[in-house]
């Protein structure tokens, strides 16, 4: 018996890593793909759907109604609920079944039995909360100041590569490949191509630096974990790349499945006045499709690389990154299956 725990633990924590840990808030879509109707939409490995009701206000729910499990992403929206396109059944934005037309009265109108995820819109981008069953309830949505602060400008930029979402994870806490992949990149072209790391832990993560070398290629990125996890990294613009210092980057995967990823990268400056309007021209005139380009060159390696044995890869020092993140996510992951499983053999009737 024991043995079966263990293995149960074991292969849901591999599931867990594969399709992103949980108690955290993740980047859904882009507000601007959400039309006037409910979007069906895979994330985490879950179906949702995605809609906005008639005062603005965005939900994101289980895609099944609560009836037939029907999808919900082809029902109709009818302003402040919506309808199942199968027999009418309709729900309003908390998940609450508020009309069943085949059967008024029924014990079914009245009751909460759509799962809703909470939800808050950023930066052009609508995030939810992906909690389990011990952690249902929301932890504060902390993302990066970047974002937050009216000291930043910030663009989003979001690609959906077929790759798992810690490869593009490990991507960007790879500094040491932008010389080579990006060495033709107008703001990566400079720099020793040879070079050591260090690894500095902080309170939310930790920063992978180049020894000796900052403020000249992609010298450094943060990994910050919080209630929402993503990388912070800088790199040098020349001077026609106009005003505000470094360019900056936010970068935030969340996993579609086991082999998808919705990757969302906020470009970003401190700038403020004539600065900020002069760094909006230049970015969508002149700096964007030089970025579109770098993005593509990560996507023709991210999306023909595989998930391969271990010991296969044989790592050296640029790669302290890459190995920390792998133990910090299997540990996490480990851990909350380590804890639903003891939560379900305290229950009673169930044996441990």
């Amino acid at each position: 018996m024991s043995t079966i725990i263990v293995d149960d633990v074991r292969d849901r924590a591999w599931q867990i890593q594969a399709t992103g840990v949980r108690n955290r808030w993740y980047g859904i879509c882009p507000t601007e793909v959400i039309g006037d109707g409910p979007l069906g939409l895979v994330r985490l490995g879950e179906r949702l759907v995605v809609w906005r009701d008639q005062l603005g206000d965005y939900h994101v729910q289980e895609d099944y109604c609560p009836h037939r499990a029907a999808p919900m992403s082809i029902a109709h929206h009818l302003g402040d609920r919506l309808a199942c396109k199968y027999h009418g059944v309709e729900v309003g934005g908390d998940g609450t079944v508020l009309s069943v037309p085949g059967m008024p009265g029924c014990a079914l109108e009245g009751r909460n039995v759509m799962k809703t995820y909470p939800s808050v819109v950023l930066r052009d981008t609508l995030f939810a909360w992906f909690g389990d069953e011990l952690h249902q309830q929301p932890a504060p949505f902390v993302p990066s100041t970047r974002l937050t602060s009216a000291d930043y400008d910030a663009f989003l930029c979001y690609v959906e590569y077929r790759t798992p979402y810690q490869f593009m994870i490990e991507n960007n806490l790879d500094p040491m490949h932008g010389q080579y992949l990006h060495a033709k990149s107008h703001s990566m072209s400079k720099g020793d191509r040879a070079a050591t790391f260090s690894v500095r832990p902080t309170d939310t993560g930790f920063v992978f630096e180049k020894d000796g070398q900052r403020d000249t290629n992609f010298d450094w990125s943060e990994w910050v974990d919080s209630s929402m996890q993503y990388i912070e990294l800088e790199i040098p613009y020349p001077a026609t790349g106009g005003p505000g210092g470094n360019f900056g980057i936010v970068s935030h995967m969340t996993p579609i499945d086991e082999r998808t990823t919705a990757c969302f990268f906020w470009r970003n400056r401190k700038v403020s006045g004539w600065q900020r309007d002069v760094w909006r021209f230049l970015y969508k005139n002149r700096l964007e499709a030089r970025h579109w380009a770098v993005l593509e060159q990560d996507r023709e390696v991210a999306e023909v690389m595989q998930p391969v044995p271990s010991g296969t890869e044989h790592f050296y020092q640029h790669d302290l990154g890459v190995t920390r993140i792998r133990k910090i996510l299997r540990k996490e992951a480990e851990a909350q299956a380590a804890a639903l499983a003891a939560k379900a053999a305290s229950r009673p009737g169930e044996s441990s």
